[in-house]
């Protein structure tokens, strides 16, 4: 492997993470705080591999980073774990241990990997404020005590698939910024990872979801909650800040 990979960008961009971690919702931060955070992370990935050679890159050990969901059943942030990865250029699967509680697996490049399981900690903190907020709000009032479960599933629905579809478009006005250097990075990212994962020769297999049943209602407004924390990243941009849109 060629030695000139030097590991001290990655080091002051884990310690950047770190730092930012502490702007979580569980220590008071507001959403907006929190999604701010992962508007700067996001741009801090981008300056870190811009600043590689293609020979770095290429030497670039790939690394596997575990989020814990401490559940047995599927939660929300499994309708958006795909989306965390594609926005990450990882790849990611879901492993049960052996209490039967599920984690999902991040693997590709170090810095990459970091960030996912840095967004899936925000996104997930964030779906579990908002729902919070939900069942205190009017609208949640109008459900019949037996309708409540399929109501709280129907508002984190609408709200993981609404950030999801913000963060493969904001993945794609970023691959946009990057290529515009002249660099195919994701392709060059891409091929890294995928010759490491091909090493690992997993045996993994779709599931596949069946129809759900949803709360229209419920669903809407989950996914007004999810448009309104906005993360707008953009390297070398105006805009890498977070509003929260006007209702």
């Amino acid at each position: 492997m060629n030695q000139t990979f030097n590991p001290a960008g990655l080091d002051k961009l884990k310690l950047r993470i770190q730092a930012l971690r502490a702007k979580t919702i569980a220590n008071g931060c507001t959403e907006d705080e929190a999604l701010s955070a992962a508007a700067k992370v996001a741009e801090l990935l981008d300056r870190h591999d811009l600043s590689l050679s293609d020979v770095e890159l290429r030497a670039s050990p790939c690394e596997r980073k575990v989020y814990e969901t401490h559940r047995k059943k599927r939660i929300p942030l499994d309708d958006c774990i795909g989306a965390i990865a594609h926005f990450c250029d990882c790849r990611v699967w879901r492993e049960k241990n052996a209490a039967g509680e599920s984690s999902y697996v991040f693997f590709g490049l170090g810095a990459d990997v970091e960030v996912a399981h840095y967004l899936a900690e925000l996104i997930d903190g964030a779906v579990r404020a908002e729902l919070g907020r939900f069942k205190t709000s009017i609208d949640y009032a109008r459900f019949r005590h037996q309708e409540r479960h399929l109501a709280n599933a129907s508002f984190a629905l609408g709200m993981v698939a609404s950030v999801a579809d913000r963060l493969v478009a904001i993945k794609a006005s970023r691959d946009q910024v990057n290529a515009s250097t002249g660099r195919g990075l994701v392709v060059l990212k891409t091929s890294v990872v995928d010759a490491e994962f091909d090493k690992l020769d997993l045996k993994l297999r779709t599931q596949r979801s069946g129809g759900r049943m949803v709360s229209m209602t419920a669903y809407e407004a989950g996914g007004a909650a999810g448009a309104s924390l906005a993360i707008n990243p953009g390297l070398g941009g105006s805009q890498s800040g977070t509003t929260r849109k006007e209702s």
